[in-house]
């Protein structure tokens, strides 16, 4: 049985690497994707930036599962234990930051935001990627009609 949740904890390592790594291609990609539609740099670097933080994020709460199997499955002692609360804090800080940072608010402020601040937020954040893209049609366009 004990075979099992090594497999088990084994796969959830392999899940967690791969989807940072495979978040990390798709994030280039999305800015490679957001710089043509937009030419903006500035929109392409923040969703790479917000991209890459969202893969790290899903990459380390897999990662923290294959600990706790890894953990729980095992021999106990003290050590183990210390060393999962160490890796555990370690990962959820990480977690915390890179939260924060991609969207730009605490999530305890943010669970006081009415929802319909939350939501015009997202809106907000969509519609600003949307008229950048209009704006540079349009600058075009009336590049073209002065020819």
């Amino acid at each position: 049985m004990t075979d099992f949740f090594v497999i088990v904890a084994t796969t959830f390592e392999v899940a967690g690497v791969s989807s940072m790594a495979i978040g990390f291609v798709v994030a280039i990609a999305l800015s490679i994707r957001a710089f043509v539609r937009t030419k903006d740099g500035k929109n392409a670097f923040t969703t790479l930036r917000d991209s890459i933080g969202l893969a790290i994020l899903l990459g380390l709460e897999i990662l923290v599962a294959a600990d706790l199997v890894r953990t729980v499955t095992s021999t106990p002692s003290l050590t183990d234990a210390v060393v999962l609360a160490i890796i555990v804090l370690i990962r959820t800080v990480l977690s915390f930051s890179l939260q924060i940072e991609i969207e730009g608010v605490a999530p305890w402020k943010r669970a006081l935001l009415p929802a319909a601040a939350q939501i015009a937020g997202a809106a907000g954040r969509a519609s600003n990627a949307g008229r950048a893209s209009n704006a540079g049609r349009a600058s075009r366009d009336h590049a073209n009609e002065k020819e």
